[in-house]
């Protein structure tokens, strides 16, 4: 499917390898997708405010990643996510839902130290970080789009558009950013 990808396809997978590193993430979420596509400049034909998105998302991540309609479901059944984060925070620190899982170390790294393997690229000290089951979808989702649009490659607005066609926190930060399906369709296919 990679062969699939353009150029700037490629180059925002990558970002979000690398954006998932540089946070010290365990894993690649649909979230460094997005800040890759915005960090490559991707959404600014939509006039997208790259500052007040990253913002947006640092908030959603705050809130563990849960989404407004999430904070709505769990107030409908009167438990008030704002006040369980606030004791959270009281107990653990300030923003410590915000914080990345710690990277593990697996067997399969422990061997290969234990035998004086090193566990990264000795070229560039990166190390593989896995892709959630969320990105992967997003990524499947994008050669599911580029298919129904019948292009025969996939790109940046195959990728913003499988973004935006799942739902959680990705999507609704977007869109309160005026940034959806049909605008982004309509404004980057053009």
């Amino acid at each position: 499917m990679f062969e699939r990808f353009t150029r700037d396809a490629r180059s925002t997978v990558t970002g979000a390898v690398t954006e998932a590193r540089r946070s010290g993430a365990a894993t690649v979420t649909e979230e460094h997708l997005l800040l890759s596509l915005l960090a490559l400049g991707s959404l600014d034909p939509l006039g997208v405010d790259h500052a007040a998105v990253t913002a947006d998302l640092r908030a959603a991540r705050r809130r563990g990643g849960m989404s407004r309609a999430d904070e709505e479901a769990l107030a409908g059944l009167g438990i008030d996510l704002t006040e369980i984060v606030s004791r959270i925070e009281e107990t653990h620190g300030e923003g410590v839902l915000a914080t990345p899982a710690p990277r593990r170390r697996t067997l399969g790294a422990s061997l290969r130290s234990a035998l004086g393997r090193a566990d990264t690229d000795d070229r560039t000290g990166s190390y593989h970080v896995p892709f959630t089951e969320g990105s992967k979808k997003v990524l499947e989702q994008s050669l599911r789009i580029a298919l129904g649009r019948k292009d025969n490659h996939i790109g940046t607005l195959h990728l913003l558009l499988a973004l935006l066609s799942r739902p959680g926190t990705v999507a609704e930060v977007l869109s309160d950013h005026g940034v959806t399906y049909a605008t982004a369709e309509t404004t980057l296919a053009a």
